[in-house]
């Protein structure tokens, strides 16, 4: 099996990942229904000294959208997932989503 240099566990690392974001990507991946994140680009946005959260755009035809959000920044993140409503409401058990 070749090893990919890109990739952590499931979580693409090609580029970079807001590090305030990326404890909740690790838990993430270890959920038996996702396949794989890709982080997206990153946004800047004005700071306003909130928590790094997670939020819920919309399903994909291979998962969902969700945006990570810090007081300065906004990287879209997409999980790869065969079953996305089980993959919803495990990310909401886990309140890792708003």
């Amino acid at each position: 099996m070749s090893e990919n240099r890109y990739r952590s566990n499931k979580i693409k690392q090609e580029h970079t990942i807001l590090s305030d974001i990326f404890p909740f990507l690790e838990e993430i991946a270890m959920m038996k229904t996702v396949k794989s994140i890709i982080p997206g680009r990153i946004n800047r946005r004005k700071g306003s000294g909130i928590q790094a959260y997670l939020q819920l755009k919309y399903k994909t035809a291979s998962g969902i959208k969700l945006l990570g959000k810090t007081s300065s920044s906004i990287q879209e993140v997409f999980v790869v997932t065969d079953n996305q409503d089980k993959t919803i409401e495990n990310l909401k058990l886990k309140e890792f989503i708003k």
